[in-house]
């Protein structure tokens, strides 16, 4: 129940999927909104402060998760051979874009030396720091990247949607059901 079988999903890629889905685009709304923040806003430090605790909490999920996807076996998927290796390139795709956009996201934050406080819970140390122009080209980075995952991120959901009413095929079902995930 709690690891992937050549069938299902386990338990835990599951929540992690759907934990790492929603603050995505959490963060990503959260990010837009904040840029136009005028800085007499009261959300003008807090709102980046946020964004920058999660981004690092979702930075250590994505490792784990990555980890946990290292030592567990993926279920056998549906369709053909074609759908398969899109399938297959387009989740190494999201991994590297979602690891650009928090790798990113770090550099700009840590850009002056200082670390990032992490909900005032823990301090992730700036271990890259003042290089020529980091801020601006890890922002210019961390911007184009997250809008080519939210871009991806949507043609995965319009994938998934399209595998589960069109194809009949039980995808998402296994993502949304470890139960059901089992039982193929």
């Amino acid at each position: 129940m709690w690891r992937n079988t050549r069938s299902g999903w386990g338990i835990v890629s599951i929540t992690l999927h759907w934990l790492s889905a929603v603050v995505i685009v959490g963060l990503f709304a959260l990010g837009w909104w904040m840029t136009g923040l005028g800085y007499f806003d009261s959300w003008y430090n807090l709102a980046p402060w946020w964004h920058r605790s999660i981004g690092m909490l979702l930075l250590f999920a994505t490792l784990l998760r990555l980890g946990w996807r290292l030592v567990n076996p993926t279920p056998a998927g549906q369709g053909s051979r074609l759908e398969k290796l899109a399938a297959h390139l387009g989740h190494v795709l999201l991994y590297a874009l979602l690891l650009v956009v928090l790798v990113s996201g770090y550099l700009i934050s840590t850009a002056r030396g200082r670390g990032i406080s992490v909900f005032d819970w823990f301090e992730v140390p700036a271990l890259i720091s003042r290089l020529p122009n980091q801020e601006s080209i890890a922002g210019e980075i961390h911007w184009y990247a997250a809008v080519a995952l939210m871009v991806l991120a949507a043609g995965h959901l319009l994938a998934a949607l399209k595998h589960h009413f069109i194809d009949r095929h039980d995808t998402l079902t296994r993502m949304l059901n470890p139960a059901r995930s089992r039982r193929r």
